[in-house]
């Protein structure tokens, strides 16, 4: 119960906010699609198109579905996170309350989990006039993407707490997120990598839900397969969990 409490708070804040990403939702995915899928794509499709079996935009669509929700995932777990603990305090308010510590992060990861799921349907309403959806598994696309937004938060939950300056975000930025969303197979075959960056990019959560959202998209059995993409997904949740419970224990009960 006190899970879903703390759940209701962050729905109520987001019924005052929902308007505001409307627009990222869907006129972004849509124009970055536009840029990267056709104009790029057409350029890729005539020249080594036949290599990745299928148009440039079906490729990368799920790529960027996946890359989606770590984009969400990092907006909910860094400036919020920082502001819940050092200048709004509500997490302090919160455990002032009979919430326990355990309840108030799993409240605002659950938060966490239903933007991403409704960010990866969005996408995949964006995708659909554009005829990238092969398969009727498409419609399991947003159960990856929601476990990719958990693998990257539940570790940047602890960052966050942990940090004392939110410049800390923009190494975080820098060093992880963008070198992640370029290298990790949205937007070409990991493989092409050479084999440091290819290890890289296979200890990545997003290449695990790339794999996993691309194989529902169009149909295609994934690279390790589905169980084992999930399980390093799976890992990656359990880690910053437990990561996260103790820096958020010890901000908030010593």
């Amino acid at each position: 119960m006190g899970t879903l409490a703390a759940l209701g708070y962050h729905l109520v804040s987001y019924r005052r906010t929902w308007r505001s990403t409307v627009f990222s939702s869907f006129a972004l995915p849509a124009m970055f699609l536009i840029a990267m899928g056709v104009t790029v794509g057409s350029y890729v499709d005539a020249r080594s198109g036949a290599a990745l079996g299928v148009p440039y935009l079906d490729y990368i669509g799920p790529g960027l579905l996946a890359s989606t929700a770590l984009q969400v995932a990092v907006g909910e777990s860094t400036w919020p996170v920082f502001s819940a603990f050092n200048w709004i305090r509500s997490y302090h308010a919160m455990r002032a309350t009979p919430l326990t510590t355990g309840a108030i992060m799993r409240g605002h990861l659950l938060y966490l989990a239903l933007r991403t799921a409704l960010a990866a349907v969005a996408f995949l309403l964006v995708l659909l006039p554009f005829g990238a959806l092969h398969s009727w598994w498409a419609l399991a696309a947003p159960l990856p993407a929601v476990l990719v937004g958990l693998a990257f938060a539940a570790p940047t939950f602890g960052f966050a707490a942990a940090v004392d300056s939110d410049g800390y975000f923009a190494v975080l930025f820098r060093l992880v997120v963008v070198p992640m969303s370029l290298f990790a197979g949205v937007f070409f075959p990991v493989g092409d990598l050479p084999a440091p960056a290819r290890a890289l990019a296979y200890a990545s959560p997003l290449w695990h839900g790339v794999e996993l959202c691309r194989a529902a998209t169009l149909g295609t059995p994934t690279a390790w397969g589905v169980w084992a993409h999930t399980a390093v997904l799976l890992a990656w949740i359990a880690a910053g969990y437990a990561l996260a419970l103790r820096r958020f224990t010890r901000r908030l009960e010593d």
